[in-house]
């Protein structure tokens, strides 16, 4: 080989090997998002872990190999985010459920992506909070009126008379995963919160009927909670700080009928978010308050504390059903509703599936989730991540890669091989030497009831 051949494969080597180095570059920005320095990024995760049956999903992650597990956990390695609120994996009362999805997935590097860069790394999140839901649990009456009060375990009829649909106890519940310290002994749920005491409650009609509110007997209202599974007030500590995790995932605003008694509810229960962190001129403080947490402590979020609401709240205020309830929430003068988070991948999903997404008014680079044609609703933006605006957001965005992304295979198009839904993240800034409410970490207004 003369020197000129040999001149030349060194360039040409040279040249590969730049085009391979920007190549990873260009991967790794789009795998793992910049983090600037000082801020915390917290994530909402509907991850679709829930089964046919009680207990099924907790044993699907004693494995260790189960390839949706796998997917998931990597999309949550590259992302990274400090706090994560999980929607949709199966509530148990032993914790298990979630034990095996944080030990045998997060917990071990995963490349179910086979992205050219390697395995994500492991992730470890501390801090962990879970609690009950009302998925699965039987109300006792006949709330879908198909003439019986509920079914054999694990149909339709049975879940459709719990007061949250669930074909077990504990199906699509929620967790938290966090890096930071939960303040667990100033948490507030909010399961028993009855529906019938939301100020401005917007019950369903009976339509054969000229009286109000009366879809449900009045011996099940007396009973019946908001939230179709729950409601969470999770301080978390950062530093001298606390950011409340205000975490739901309200029922979707359809499958009903003309009384619309799921759409009233999404509503309803996306507007309870409204009134409990901007409730205070309008319905009262401390004992006076109609808020009333499960452990029987009355107000509303302090009117100083910094919180973010997360969580599918099925709801997108321009496109699909019932977008009363988002559209009042992303007009709350304590929200932050900017930057909205995007990504490549919606936008390009929405343009190669076309159908109803062709005559949508949202920006697609915002939506959220993939659910199945028949032939609407489209793609939609249903999940987030919404801080107040005491909060200074520097970076957000949604988990959804583009075709041409080596990890694109995490999402993938129907059946997806993790979830119909992808993370969202924010990024807040901690670099302010204190926000408002710093003092009162908790609820100044939460009051013990006799």
């Amino acid at each position: 080989m003369n020197s000129h051949d040999c001149l030349c494969k060194t360039r040409h080597f040279l040249v590969l090997g730049r085009l391979l180095l920007a190549f990873l570059a260009a991967w790794s920005a789009g795998a793992h998002p910049a983090r600037a320095d000082q801020t915390l990024r917290i994530a909402t995760f509907n991850v679709s872990l829930y089964g046919s049956r009680a207990g099924e999903i907790a044993q699907r992650l004693q494995t260790g190999d189960d390839q949706q597990a796998r997917c998931l956990a990597e999309i949550i390695q590259r992302v990274r985010p400090d706090v994560l609120l999980v929607n949709e994996l199966d509530y148990d009362a032993d914790g298990a459920t979630l034990d095996g999805f944080c030990k045998n997935y997060l917990a071990v590097a995963q490349h179910a992506s086979g992205a050219p860069a390697g395995p994500a790394d492991p992730i470890e999140y501390p801090h962990r909070y879970v609690a009950p839901s009302n998925t699965g649990q039987p109300s006792g009456f006949d709330l879908n009126r198909d003439g019986q009060v509920g079914g054999p375990a694990g149909s339709d009829a049975y879940a459709g008379d719990c007061w949250g649909y669930g074909r077990y106890p504990g199906q699509y519940g929620m967790a938290v995963l966090s890096r930071y310290p939960i303040d667990e002994a100033a948490v507030r749920t909010f399961r028993q919160f009855r529906w019938v005491d939301l100020p401005g409650a917007h019950l369903p009609d009976d339509p054969a009927t000229d009286a109000g509110g009366d879809w449900y007997p009045a011996a099940a209202l007396k009973q019946f909670p908001l939230s179709s599974k729950s409601h969470w007030d999770v301080p978390i500590r950062v530093g001298g700080r606390t950011i409340h995790l205000l975490g739901s995932h309200p029922t979707p605003p359809t499958y009903d009928g003309p009384e619309d008694r799921n759409g009233l509810r999404n509503r309803d229960e996306i507007g309870f978010w409204v009134e409990y962190v901007g409730g205070h001129s309008s319905s009262g403080n401390g004992s006076d308050s109609p808020i009333v947490d499960d452990a029987g402590r009355h107000g509303p979020l302090a009117a100083g504390a910094s919180f973010v609401i997360a969580g599918d709240l099925n709801g997108d205020p321009l496109d699909g059903d019932g977008p009363e309830g988002i559209r009042a929430l992303l007009a709350s003068p304590r929200v932050r509703t900017d930057p909205i988070p995007a990504s490549r991948g919606g936008a390009e999903q929405a343009a190669l599936q076309g159908g109803a997404n062709a005559n949508h008014r949202g920006d697609p680079a915002h939506d959220t989730c993939d659910p199945p044609d028949r032939p609407r609703p489209g793609n939609l933006r249903i999940d987030y991540v919404l801080p107040s605006r005491d909060l200074q957001v520097v970076d957000a965005g949604v988990f959804w890669p583009s075709t041409d992304d080596p990890l694109f295979p995490l999402t993938g198009v129907h059946p997806f091989p993790s979830s119909d839904h992808r993370l969202v993240w924010i990024d807040v800034s901690l670099e302010h030497p204190s926000l408002p409410g710093d003092a009162d970490d908790t609820h100044e207004n939460a009051a013990k009831s006799p």
